[in-house]
């Protein structure tokens, strides 16, 4: 298992001190996770993302997508049936249930999916909220706004 140093980022950064803990808890997720099913991600343009999963034999209903928190998690549950109906000579064609979790960042979100010719489309979107855009300070050399140390109340 690989480790980093992130010692050159705190010097330069502040409010990151999660980002360690989150890097290892994906890494050893993925490591535990299994490669199926196959799945692409897509940047669509700067806010708009899609995760393509090839999911061949499952239909809508057996398929669930749940969004929590900053989690994404897509379930593929087949129906139990009879396989030793079934003499196959060769079986290429994995049918089996999955869970695939994903990671989310802030403000991203899921906003559709859709299950076409075998591929599960999932579409996300990062909205960052009004308060966090960045914003123009004007610079006019007044100092009546501001609250000098001295004066706040404890």
């Amino acid at each position: 298992m690989r480790t980093f140093d992130f010692s050159p980022l705190y010097r330069s950064t502040i409010g990151f001190d999660h980002l360690s803990s989150l890097l290892d808890s994906v890494s050893q997720r993925e490591q535990s996770q299994p490669s199926y099913p196959p799945y692409n991600i897509e940047l669509i343009d700067k806010d708009h993302y899609r995760i393509t999963m090839a999911v061949a034999g499952f239909v809508e209903e057996e398929i669930e997508i749940q969004s929590e928190r900053q989690t994404l998690t897509v379930k593929g549950k087949k129906p139990q049936t009879d396989e030793k109906d079934r003499n196959y000579l060769h079986q290429g064609i994995a049918g089996r249930d999955f869970e695939r979790v994903f990671q989310l960042a802030d403000h991203v979100k899921v906003i559709g999916a859709s299950l076409e010719n075998g591929l599960l489309n999932v579409n996300l979107e990062r909205e960052i909220p009004e308060a966090m855009k960045p914003r123009k300070i004007a610079v006019n050399g007044k100092t009546s706004n501001l609250i000098e140390p001295e004066k706040v109340k404890s």
